[in-house]
C-alpha cells in the first residue's frame, strides 16, 4: 500500500519540483567571413570589370583588368632587346669566314708594305741629314712615319691571330651571353607586368564588394573587388571558461540559425589561448561580465553556403 502511495505521489512531486533531462549545452555565436581582397600589384586605368558584385565566381575567373598599352610597348621592346643579344652571342660563338681571314691577312701585308717603305725613307733621310742635307725636320717626321707604319703592322698581325684563334673569344662570348641573360631577366619582369594586369580569382566564392568602375584611375595594390570564398566562411561562438574543457580542436559541432534550411556540422579548428569578455552583440543567458574563450570551427563544405557573415548561430556538440 506504501508503494503504491509512492508511485502515485512520483508525478505530482516531479511536476512540483519540475523533473526533466538536463539539457545540452549551447553557446551563442556568429558567421564570419574572411574576405580576399583582389588587386594588381601595378597602377593604371580600369578597362574592364569582368565580375560585378553579387556574382559567384569559380576559381581561374577573370575578376577585371587594368589597360596595358604601355606595359605591352614596354615588353615589345624588351623582346626586341633579346633578339638582338642572342644574335649578338651565336655571331661571336661562330669562327671567321675565310673571306674574313683572307681580308685580314691582305691588311697584314699591306701593313708590312707601307712599313718597309717608311723604313727606307727613313733611312735616307737618316743619310742625307748626316751630310746635312736636308733639316731636322724632316728627319723626324721619316722617323715618326716608320714608328707608325711598324705599330700598324703589329696591330694588324694582332688582329689576324685573334680571328685565327677562336679559343682567344672565349672572354667576348661570356660577356654577350651575361648580356643576353640579362635581357631575358628584363623582358619577363616586363611580361610578369603585363600578365598582373589580367587579375583572376584564385578561389570558387562570391563578389561581395566592387570598389572602381570602368575608366577609373587603379593606385597599384588598391583593391578592386573583394572575393568571399566559400571555405573561407567561418563559425565562430564564445565557451565560457567553466565549459572550455568540454572542448578540443576536432570536436564535431552542430549549428542551428534562422535562416538555415537544415543544421549545419562542422568541427573545431581554434580555440583561442587567452580569454576576453563578452562581446556585447552576444545576448548571453547568463552575466554578461564572466569571461569566455572565442572558438572558432570550419563548416562541411556542402552547408558553407548556408552561412552569411553576421548570422547569429547557436552551437551544440553533435552527438
Amino acid at each position: 500500500m506504501n508503494r503504491m502511495r509512492w508511485f502515485l505521489l512520483l508525478p505530482i512531486s516531479c511536476l512540483a519540483v519540475g523533473c526533466s533531462r538536463p539539457q545540452a549545452l549551447s553557446w551563442q555565436g556568429y558567421a564570419e567571413g574572411e574576405y580576399l581582397a583582389l588587386a594588381a600589384p601595378t597602377a593604371g586605368y580600369l578597362a574592364t570589370l569582368d565580375a560585378p558584385r553579387g556574382m559567384r565566381v569559380t576559381a581561374g575567373t577573370l575578376a577585371f583588368t587594368l589597360a596595358t598599352d604601355p606595359d605591352l610597348q614596354a615588353a615589345a621592346g624588351a623582346d626586341a632587346r633579346v633578339a638582338t643579344a642572342q644574335a649578338h652571342v651565336q655571331n661571336l660563338a661562330q669562327p671567321h669566314r675565310r673571306t674574313e681571314i683572307a681580308a685580314l691577312d691582305a691588311a697584314l701585308q699591306a701593313a708590312s708594305a707601307n712599313a718597309e717603305l717608311a723604313r727606307a725613307e727613313y733611312a735616307r733621310s737618316a743619310a742625307l741629314a748626316e751630310r746635312h742635307l736636308i733639316a731636322v725636320q724632316a728627319l723626324d717626321e721619316a722617323r715618326s712615319r716608320h714608328d707608325a707604319a711598324q705599330a700598324n703592322v703589329s696591330a694588324a698581325r694582332a688582329t689576324l691571330a685573334t680571328a685565327q684563334d677562336t679559343l682567344g673569344r672565349l672572354a667576348e662570348v661570356t660577356g654577350a651571353r651575361s648580356d643576353l641573360d640579362a635581357a631575358r631577366a628584363d623582358a619577363a619582369q616586363k611580361h610578369w607586368a603585363v600578365a598582373r594586369k589580367h587579375v583572376v580569382v584564385p578561389a570558387t566564392g562570391e563578389i561581395t564588394d566592387t570598389y572602381y568602375h570602368a575608366g577609373e584611375w587603379v593606385p597599384s595594390g588598391a583593391p578592386v573587388a573583394s572575393l568571399l570564398p566559400d571555405d573561407r566562411r567561418r563559425i565562430r561562438f564564445y565557451v565560457p571558461e567553466t565549459e572550455l574543457a568540454l572542448l578540443s580542436l576536432g570536436t564535431a559541432i552542430i549549428v542551428h540559425c534562422d535562416a538555415c534550411t537544415t543544421p549545419i556540422r562542422g568541427s573545431i579548428d581554434f580555440i583561442a589561448a587567452q580569454a576576453e569578455y563578452t562581446p556585447p552583440v552576444i545576448y548571453s543567458r547568463e552575466t554578461r561580465a564572466r569571461l569566455v574563450f572565442r572558438v572558432e570551427a570550419a563548416p562541411v563544405a556542402r552547408d558553407a553556403l548556408q552561412l552569411r557573415p553576421g548570422l547569429p548561430l547557436d552551437v551544440t556538440i553533435a552527438p
